[in-house]
């Protein structure tokens, strides 16, 4: 049992605060609906050890896998798998029925954006057979055989986000999307006007260092975000935001 601060202060469950959470209805005419995830400490860092998983507790994993039920399709950057070495989206044959229940494949695509078509090709993802892979990369080389199946779809000289999310909406019917990072294409999207939420964990730890932040780079402008929630769960916070404009 959680408690949620804002609105409407009292017990809630994760359950219960995705209910009515149909992302897929705000899907656009030419892209999908975005959301982002991300994790972070009290003083900002996206990653510990180099790594995001540290930073969550059993709570934020299990909000994660509930918002994955919600999607058609979760994206990461090529520098997020390697660093996390994905397995199957949806691991848990319950949550996999959930998205039935919702109008949903079972899994939902895995999108992967990588430049250089450098990825972890013995990761679990990639060796596991559940699933599809969607990647757009500018490289011109072929992936490695995979037991499960890869789509690669080449952009010339670098991948243009505006142009994926095109992409997925016209040619594989996504209507929404969860990116978890990394950093990098985080602002990429900010910048392209692609982001439309942000669920944002925060832990109740400091990391220090030199760890990356959600965003790295510059923006054009201040993004400015409204509260639609606040959760709390033994001092750790969960937020989600709206990009106001």
């Amino acid at each position: 049992m959680m408690q949620r601060l804002l609105p409407d202060p009292g017990p809630t469950t994760i359950e219960q605060q995705l209910a009515g959470l149909d992302l897929v209805d705000l899907a656009y005419s030419d892209r999908p609906y975005l959301v982002l995830n991300f994790a972070t400490t009290l003083d900002g860092r996206a990653a510990i050890g180099g790594r995001s998983g540290p930073i969550g507790s059993d709570v934020d994993t299990e909000m994660l896998q509930h918002l994955r039920t919600r999607v058609d399709a979760v994206m990461i950057g090529a520098g997020t798998m390697r660093a996390e070495r994905y397995g199957r989206m949806v691991s848990d044959p319950e949550l996999r029925a959930q998205r039935e229940r919702f109008g949903l494949a079972q899994d939902p695509l895995a999108v992967i954006v990588s430049g250089r078509l450098d990825l972890p090709w013995d990761a679990p993802m990639f060796s596991g057979g559940g699933g599809r892979v969607l990647i757009f990369t500018a490289a011109d080389t072929e992936p490695p055989p995979t037991e499960t199946s890869v789509t690669v779809v080449r952009h010339e000289d670098r991948v243009d986000l505006a142009q994926a999310m095109r992409h997925l909406r016209t040619e594989e019917g996504v209507r929404a999307v969860l990116c978890e990072g990394g950093p990098g294409t985080h602002v990429q999207l900010q910048r392209e006007r692609l982001a439309d939420e942000l669920f944002l964990t925060i832990a109740p730890k400091l990391a220090g260092g030199l760890e990356p932040h959600i965003i790295e780079g510059e923006l054009p402008e201040v993004v400015e975000m409204e509260l639609a929630w606040l959760l709390d769960n033994a001092g750790e916070l969960f937020a989600r935001y709206r990009r106001c404009d």
